[in-house]
């Protein structure tokens, strides 16, 4: 087997793409084509931080013979690539083609996908990064179904500075059940709280609607001096629930009366 033939072995079963390979030996792309292809030869510097990075020996690497088979094995050991600016993981294992972990993490759009992906552009199960997708994603802008991040979307639970999802939380929360210091929703509680159904809060508009200041179809004003909390009473807020959504889930309703004195 050649060097050129080698190369390609190695760097295929590490999972590397020869842009990944390329930017950890600083060259261009080109570059590792022209290696895998024979045209061309890399220098004794490149040739020693490849049989570095693929844990075999310049003899192994260079010789036109086949890989010693301990040190072939290795190649398919789980790996760590560090170049200046450049960092990746990526694990062994996989489940249904994608690695358990993926680490990719580096100047420009550095993408890590899988099971658990770590990476300015993250997307997998549980994912984390600048930009990151997944059923746990945390990032500054994140999706997922539990999503946490600056700008979050969450189907089911979000947390930001910006939060739309089922359950919503930011500063300015967006969803059903939202609370925030703009919230807006169904059911909404904030500083100012907008929503179709219940809103509590300094600003209140809703359908029902409790706060210092309140615009709805049926209202509950407290004094600006009350907290608002401890100054409306349980048995009130449970008979405005109950003359208005008689068919409301129990659940949000002792919810929303367990809140008060």
């Amino acid at each position: 087997m050649q060097f050129y033939e080698k190369l390609q072995k190695l760097r295929k079963e590490k999972g590397m793409s020869q842009e990944n390979l390329a930017e950890v030996l600083n060259v261009s792309r080109q570059a590792i084509s022209k290696w895998e292809s024979g045209s061309s030869y890399p220098e004794m510097e490149k040739l020693i931080a490849l049989s570095e990075m693929f844990g075999i020996t310049l003899d192994d690497l260079v010789k036109d013979s086949d890989m010693n088979e301990t040190k072939q094995n290795d190649a398919y050991e789980p790996f760590w690539l560090y170049r200046g600016s450049y960092y990746e993981y990526k694990s062994k294992r996989t489940w249904r083609g994608l690695p358990l972990v993926h680490v990719n993490i580096g100047r420009g759009f550095k993408k890590a996908k899988g099971i658990i992906a770590i990476g300015n552009i993250a997307t997998g199960i549980i994912s984390i990064g600048l930009f990151s997708r997944g059923l746990l994603s945390f990032g500054l802008a994140s999706a997922g179904l539990i999503s946490l991040g600056t700008f979050s979307l969450g189907a089911l639970l979000s947390v930001g500075a910006i939060s739309v999802g089922t359950i919503s939380v930011g500063a300015v929360a967006v969803g059903v059940f939202t609370f925030g210091a703009l919230s807006v929703g169904m059911f909404s509680i904030g500083a100012c709280s907008v929503a179709s159904h219940i809103a509590i809060g300094n600003y209140a508009n809703g359908h029902i609607a409790i706060g210092e200041t309140v615009n709805g179809i049926k209202t509950i004003e407290v004094e600006a001096t009350n907290k608002i909390f401890t100054s409306v009473s349980k048995g009130e807020v449970r008979a405005l629930i109950n003359s208005e959504f008689q068919n409301l889930w129990k659940g949000i309703a002792n919810f929303y009366v367990g809140l008060f004195k």
